[in-house]
């Protein structure tokens, strides 16, 4: 989960982000052989990342599975760690879901307003509560079709509610992901629907879940937007772009 986010960047949202589009990376031409063959790749990368990053955990500080719904709502084109420097106020001044659901969206508007798109979020984040309540009984769901229907929820949050909360099979395919499966040969362009479906077809989905969050470490660590430190990098070995700032 990165500055800018993918499928929350606007409420409602649900497949790419309107901000990316394709920067003609060549498309993999769908054959079986070509198919087993990133297989065996991201295999490869997936157990590599593992090795280097031995814990695997969401970057957004949260106890609650409701709270990461709106830890997540919130970090859309902000990073994580300013994310939670304001939730521990948002959540002690409405330490229940049914304390936010009945918020007035002034006073969440002030407390969120360092994330930025405040107005937008709050709506979101006090919608999201209230129809948590009125339709689901005060819980998460834990189904995608279910969580999309909530405010301002879109594929990547809902994908992390899967993976983190209730342990299904996810890909979180937030920018940090689209960019570095990109570099990898994992996936091409910046749809993020379309990468998620490529991803789901190469990745062992079992372990797809902390591989994204791993993914965002590696991103912060070594395969940074800017400058990739390609001489030290873990997978430079099984790279498409090792070396390569593109």
């Amino acid at each position: 989960m990165s500055k800018v986010k993918e499928a929350d960047c606007l409420p409602k949202e649900k497949a790419a982000c309107g901000e990316c589009g394709q920067n003609g990376r060549r498309e993999s031409d769908g054959s079986p052989e070509e198919l087993l063959s990133v297989r065996e790749r991201a295999l490869a990368i997936v157990s590599r990342l593992e090795e280097v990053y031995p814990e695997a955990k969401c970057s957004l500080s949260y106890s609650e599975p409701y709270q990461l719904l709106i830890a997540t709502r919130l970090s859309a084109q902000c990073t994580d760690a300013r994310v939670n420097t304001v939730t521990p106020e948002l959540f002690a001044r409405f330490p229940s879901l049914e304390a936010l659901a009945d918020a007035e969206l002034s006073v969440v508007e002030e407390i969120i307003k360092p994330c930025g798109l405040f107005r937008t979020k709050a709506k979101s984040i006090v919608g999201l509560c209230r129809e948590l309540i009125s339709r689901y009984g005060g819980e998460v769901p834990d189904s995608m079709e279910e969580l999309l229907t909530l405010p301002g929820i879109g594929r990547k949050t809902a994908n992390l509610i899967l993976g983190d909360v209730f342990g299904r099979p996810a890909v979180v395919c937030d920018t940090h992901c689209m960019r570095i499966c990109e570099r990898l040969g994992l996936s091409a362009g910046r749809d993020a629907y379309k990468v998620e479906l490529r991803l789901r077809e190469v990745l062992p989905m079992d372990r797809a879940s902390d591989f994204c969050h791993r993914l965002v470490m590696f991103g912060r660590q070594t395969c940074t937007a800017r400058k990739p430190v390609c001489g030290s990098c873990p997978l430079s070995d099984l790279c498409e772009k090792a070396g390569s700032e593109g």
